[in-house]
């Protein structure tokens, strides 16, 4: 079964991420490494490298592994950056980031999935990963600035607090939209000016908090 898994990994790099545009190699080669079937539950493992979203505990989703593969390349990591994640999830964005070199800062709002995605990740040795429980939409000002910034969540417009922790010269990402369709948004802080780009569209689950959408909010 792993080298069947193994195989579905090599083929997902190159025929959903490499064949559709995805060429930074930092991205690729972490996403052949990150064992992605044990980032979701036993009986979807043989489901993990097909090209779709799918489901995790607490309703939440693990997004598609082009549109993982999309925002890792949009934020440039080098290696040695310091990066706040917003929407740990079943944890696998940030080990894929933890695993092109980054320092990943990770808050998800739902406790039980931030216990259950640091002691995954712990188990697999990323120990450049820090989760926490909170409110993501207000980021983590303890260690701010920070040279790049992922939500992982979509958003209804590009949340003003995570701005403020972005390093001049950072790069952010975030699906901003309303909760059934959204645009990825690349924005790029040079001093007090934020420089936007639209990417893909994309459909995430709803960023909830207080410069989110509100739990109990049916737009």
């Amino acid at each position: 079964m792993n080298e069947s898994l193994e195989n579905s990994r090599r083929k997902m790099v190159e025929q959903q991420l490499r064949q559709r545009g995805v060429s930074d190699e930092k991205v690729l080669a972490a996403m052949l490494k990150v064992p992605r079937h044990l980032f979701v539950a036993p009986a979807l493992r043989m489901k993990a490298y097909s090209n779709s979203a799918l489901p995790i505990d607490e309703n939440q989703t693990i997004s598609q592994p082009y549109m993982v593969a999309v925002m890792s390349q949009a934020l440039k990591i080098q290696g040695g950056e310091k990066v706040l994640e917003i929407g740990s999830g079943s944890g696998y964005q940030a080990a894929v980031l933890a695993e092109m070199g980054a320092k990943v800062f990770s808050i998800e709002r739902i406790p039980r999935l931030a216990t259950q995605a640091r002691k995954l990740l712990e188990s697999l040795g990323y120990l450049n990963v820090a989760v926490i429980a909170g409110d993501g939409t207000l980021g983590w000002p303890e260690y701010a600035p920070y040279d790049r910034i992922i939500v992982t969540a979509g958003a209804p417009a590009i949340p003003d607090t995570l701005l403020a922790q972005l390093k001049d010269g950072g790069i952010m990402v975030v699906p901003v939209g309303d909760k059934y369709n959204q645009t990825l948004k690349i924005i790029r802080r040079t001093g007090n000016a934020a420089f936007t780009t639209d990417s893909i569209r994309c459909v995430f689950v709803p960023l909830i908090g207080a410069e989110g959408w509100n739990k109990n909010h049916n737009a």
